[in-house]
């Protein structure tokens, strides 16, 4: 009794994970054609290499990309110049400066 109600929850546990895995690919396929829509091959190739180096940077483009095109801020595609200067936007930090006082 006791081992069909653990297998029982077990099931349930497998299923909510397999139906989280499925909605997450398809909201990355959803996110991947937004970016094959607005960006030329060689941005969207870029894009994919950040998207593998870092995943959060990746979701900032993302967000920065959906929030121009709704705003109806992008006209065609952008290419690859277009595209760094987007990036040097997103990932533009402050450079700490070392100042040397002599006595």
């Amino acid at each position: 009794m006791e081992e069909e109600n653990d297998q029982q929850q077990y099931q349930k546990k497998m299923q909510k994970r397999l139906m989280d895995s499925i909605k997450r690919a398809q909201l990355e396929e959803k996110k991947k054609e937004i970016i094959k829509r607005v960006l030329d091959p060689g941005a969207f190739e870029r894009m994919m290499n950040i998207r593998v180096s870092n995943p959060e940077l990746y979701d900032q483009l993302i967000n920065m990309l959906i929030s121009l095109m709704q705003s109806n801020r992008i006209q065609g595609k952008i290419d690859e110049a277009q595209f760094k200067s987007l990036l040097e936007r997103v990932t533009n930090r402050h450079e700490p400066t070392i100042e040397f006082r002599h006595k």
